[in-house]
C-alpha cells in the first residue's frame, strides 16, 4: 500500500472532482470515505515493472516472451522502441536519428524520453512493463528510477539472468551459425562481452543496493528458469 498523487483534473470536470475521487477510493478498496484530503488515495499497487538483465546470448528475450505470456507484461525494448520510432517519424525518432547518423551515442536524456512516452501508452491500469536492454548503466538506472517516481511508479525487480562466459559464447556463436547474423562472430562477441562485463555488470551492485536484485541461473531447461523466474515475481 503506498500513496499516489492523482494527476491534475482537467478544468471542465473540475466541479466532479470530489465524485471522481470518491468512485475511485470505492474502485479500489470497496468502501465509500466521506473526505479525501489532498487529492491522495490509498490503493494497492499490483503493477509489477521489471528490468530484465544480463549478458548477450542470456535468454533475455526468450524468458520475456514467456513472461508477458504469462502474466500479461508490456514489453519496451530500446533497439524495437527507437527503430519503431525513427520509422514513425515522430519527432523523438527524428532528433534520435540524427545522432545516429552522425556516429554518435544517443544521449540518456533522449533515451529516457522516448522510453516514456512508449511507457505512458500503456495507459495507467497495465499489469507491469519489461524494461529489456535499458538500463545499461549506473546513470540510466537512476533516471529510469526517477522518470518511473514522477508516474508514482517504481522498477519491482531487476532480474539477472547469470550465464557462464563460455556457454554464452557457444550460444551467440550457433545463433549466427543459424541466423546468418554477421555481429555473432567470436571476435564481436568478445568484444561484446567485454562492454557488458566492463560498462553494464555494475549495475548488479546499484540493483543490489536498491534491494532489487535478483539472481537467476540462466544454465538448464526454459521451463525451469522460468519457473525461477516466477518464484521472484510472484514474490514481489
Amino acid at each position: 500500500m503506498r500513496q499516489i498523487k492523482l494527476p491534475h483534473l482537467p478544468s471542465d470536470v473540475e466541479a466532479r472532482k470530489g465524485d471522481y475521487l470518491t468512485d475511485l477510493w470505492w474502485h479500489n478498496t470497496g468502501k465509500k470515505e466521506n473526505t479525501i484530503k489532498q487529492d491522495t488515495i490509498k490503493i494497492e499497487i499490483s503493477m509489477k515493472n521489471i528490468v530484465i538483465f544480463g549478458a548477450p546470448g542470456s535468454g533475455k528475450g526468450t524468458q520475456s516472451d514467456l513472461m508477458i505470456e504469462h502474466y500479461g507484461f508490456g514489453h519496451i525494448s530500446t533497439g524495437d522502441v527507437l527503430r519503431e520510432e525513427i520509422k514513425k517519424g515522430t519527432e523523438l525518432g527524428k532528433t534520435a536519428q540524427s545522432y545516429i547518423d552522425k556516429g554518435n551515442l544517443i544521449p540518456d536524456e533522449l533515451m529516457v524520453s522516448i522510453l516514456a512516452n512508449v511507457y505512458d501508452s500503456y495507459g495507467r491500469g497495465h499489469k507491469g512493463v519489461i524494461f529489456d536492454g535499458f538500463p545499461r548503466t549506473i546513470p540510466q538506472a537512476e533516471a529510469l528510477k526517477q522518470m518511473l517516481d514522477e508516474r508514482g511508479d517504481r522498477v519491482a525487480a531487476m532480474i539477472e539472468l547469470d550465464v557462464p562466459e563460455d556457454e554464452l559464447m557457444k550460444r551467440l556463436i550457433l545463433r549466427g551459425q543459424q541466423s546468418g547474423r554477421a555481429d555473432d562472430n567470436e571476435e564481436t562477441i568478445k568484444k561484446r562481452l567485454v562492454v557488458y562485463h566492463s560498462q553494464t555488470q555494475p549495475l548488479i551492485e546499484w540493483y543490489k543496493q536498491e534491494g532489487l536484485h535478483h539472481h537467476i541461473n540462466g544454465l538448464g531447461t526454459l521451463e525451469r528458469i522460468f519457473e525461477d523466474i516466477k518464484k521472484v515475481i510472484d514474490g514481489i
